[in-house]
């Protein structure tokens, strides 16, 4: 999609955004996405890559998650702040832009924070497809916040999962997540505690909030031929798997620089062996080799996953009309006189 006047920007607003999740479907959004990032992993290589420019503090992060394929460059703005949750505000935020890479023209900004939880749960269930045990029908969920119900969905609907095994710390959060989940055509089991989340599931969810090396998993929780979706620890000093775990686990990474001070590989010796998935992907490494493998996606989040969903909406969104046209760049008559619109715009 181009802008309609090369000085108006689309921009995407919560509000637009929810409209065009319902007017494609959520289930359809999510493999779409999917879609989108498995065709840029499988490109990889074009793309400049770099781990997010973060800003941390004692209550949070803030970050910019920029990359470029070298014809349209993307940069997502996201913060983490766990404490949020405790005043009514998201732990997440986010907003993102797309710039055309021949003028430095932006063509799109959009809003980021429901893309962001729709798009990291298209990568989770886009590597399960990859990881996960064939056939696996039974997912525990185990952290029931904002990402619980989006993650279910997509594992749902790009890995074929048919029961989600739900626990939080916090029971109001796991009674929040079965309602919003009646009706998905999933079967949604309440548990008291992880353990019990975890029995028959051949893929485990770990997505809690707190900024702290956690052991949401113990060694001895977890058995053979599971696939672990990793995605709560995200940040330094953020963890929730035990180290034991990891050892006896194949670890698969978006991007080995970012994730070895992010992920839970953060515990782990700077050589701790790792599998990149767009290796798996483009058929350049192994992913899932036996059926008591333990594969563990430790994801944290990249660049290229917001430039697919970046890319995905703009796509989506000609003949919508579900976006705001902005005046966000100088348009003079005379590029050379930007002065001159300036007084012009006096009179």
């Amino acid at each position: 999609m181009q802008p309609s006047d090369k000085a108006l920007v689309p921009f995407v607003s919560v509000d637009h955004m929810m409209q065009l999740i319902h007017r494609i479907g959520v289930h359809e959004m999510l493999k779409g996405l999917a879609d989108y990032i498995e065709a840029d992993f499988k490109r990889w290589e074009l793309f400049d890559k770099t781990p997010r420019v973060a800003s941390h503090s004692a209550e949070g992060v803030i970050e910019l998650m920029p990359t470029s394929d070298g014809e349209v460059y993307g940069f997502k703005y996201v913060n983490g702040h766990p404490k949020n949750t405790r005043d009514g505000l998201q732990t997440v935020t986010a907003f993102g832009l797309l710039a055309d890479v021949g003028t430095g023209y932006p063509v799109l900004l959009s809003e980021m924070t429901m893309l962001t939880a729709m798009r990291t749960a298209a990568t989770s269930g886009l590597v399960a497809k990859y990881l996960a045990p064939k056939g696996a029908k039974t997912m525990a969920m185990i952290g029931n916040g904002a990402q619980s119900e989006f993650q279910s969905l997509a594992m749902q609907a790009i890995a074929g999962i048919e029961r989600v095994q739900m626990w939080d710390i916090d029971p109001a959060a796991t009674e929040k997540a079965v309602r919003n989940l009646t009706g998905s055509g999933l079967q949604v089991v309440a548990c008291a505690s992880a353990e019990e989340a975890m029995e028959g599931a051949e893929i485990i969810t770990t997505c809690t909030a707190d900024k702290a090396y956690a052991t949401i998993l113990s060694d001895n929780m977890v058995g053979p031929g599971v696939h672990i979706n990793a995605i709560g620890g995200d940040c330094p000093g953020k963890t929730e798997l035990a180290p034991g775990i990891l050892t006896r686990s194949d670890v698969f990474v978006e991007y080995p620089p970012q994730t070895r001070v992010e992920g839970e590989i953060q515990q782990m010796d700077p050589d701790f062996p790792v599998t990149e998935l767009w290796q798996v992907m483009t058929g350049q490494a192994p992913g899932r080799t036996s059926a008591s493998q333990i594969t563990l996606f430790d994801s944290v989040g990249f660049a290229i996953e917001d430039f697919s969903a970046l890319r995905y909406v703009c796509d989506q969104l000609e003949g919508t009309g579900l976006y705001h046209d902005l005046d966000l760049l100088a348009d003079p008559d005379d590029p050379r006189d930007l002065f001159g619109m300036l007084q012009r715009a006096k009179a």
